[in-house]
């Protein structure tokens, strides 16, 4: 264990949809490092930095000077897609991430990127080394943010972009079950071998602890890793591990049935086990996070 394990880590954008199940999750897992959760505006929460990157960094470096430090920055902070948002933003609020952890001498920082950075790929497990081919605007701003960022590693900062697949929860089928009356079906495209599309999904205490595993590595972290589970899994599977009921909708549009990660560099850092890549189980963990 590296002498900077013995200081919490900082987990940037606990507000956001993946950052609170995540942060729901992290003081459950056995011998876990801990963690001080950041938030634009004030909160009722005990021990969180309140701190807006991009106003400049004199509030982690406030809280750097009074607690000694933090051992890595987990920066899961983002502008996802929807109307009026401003993508680019995503690189702005990296950039003034990193900035900031450098000033306050924090050497490890995991940056959460997007599998949308690589497009539809052809229909192979796609690994870190594919050419990369945004199919939209959120993967070409993802893209953007790695490109402006790469430059700080060079500068000596343990950073690793991680492209994140699904995250159970934050993905749009599950999300569209949480908002649907349990009887009220959502819609699920089949293909004609009878299945789903097939992603590479990651569930939210799994995530957690490979967050956790990858702070606490010994060695310099690879500058990319594929962030999702060993295999990937079917909609359908998804929908029918949520107990939902769902409808089969004829795909449209040339999206292929599957876009999937090669996660095999990930496995190197991060032991998971049999039950991590079970729909069933991934469902699990996201309600667990529901609960009030």
């Amino acid at each position: 264990m590296r002498a900077a394990d013995k200081l919490p880590v900082l987990l940037v954008g606990a507000s956001g949809r993946v950052g609170r199940m995540v942060t729901h999750h992290w003081p459950q897992m056995s011998g876990s490092l801990p963690m001080v959760a950041q938030f634009r505006r004030s909160t009722t929460l005990p021990d969180c930095l309140i701190w807006d990157p991009l106003t400049g960094p004199e509030p982690l470096l406030d809280a750097v000077s009074m607690t000694g430090g933090f051992s890595a920055m987990i920066m899961l902070a983002g502008v996802t897609p929807g109307p009026g948002k401003d993508l680019a933003l995503n690189r702005t609020l990296a950039e003034a991430c990193l900035d900031a952890a450098s000033r306050a001498g924090i050497g490890r920082v995991l940056l959460a990127s997007s599998s949308a950075v690589y497009g539809a790929g052809a229909g192979t497990p796609l690994a870190e080394t594919a050419s990369c081919d945004p199919a939209n605007a959120y993967g070409a701003a993802k893209l953007a943010m790695e490109k402006g960022c790469a430059s700080w590693r060079a500068r000596g900062m343990d950073l690793c972009m991680l492209r994140i697949g699904n995250v159970a929860g934050a993905d749009a089928l599950l999300l569209n079950v949480a908002k649907s009356a349990p009887d009220q079906a959502i819609e699920i495209d089949i293909f004609d071998d009878g299945r789903g599309p097939v992603r590479s999904y990651i569930g939210v205490q799994t995530l957690a602890s490979v967050l956790q595993s990858l702070c606490l590595h010994p060695d310099q972290l690879p500058e990319i890793v594929n962030i999702g589970t060993r295999e990937p899994i079917s909609m359908d599977a998804l929908g029918d591990a949520a107990r939902h009921p769902w409808l089969k909708r004829s795909p449209s549009g040339s999206t292929p049935q599957s876009i999937t990660l090669d996660c095999s560099l990930l496995s190197t850092l991060h032991e998971f086990n049999t039950l991590d890549s079970r729909p069933e189980e991934m469902v699990r963990q996201w309600k667990e996070t529901l609960q009030p």
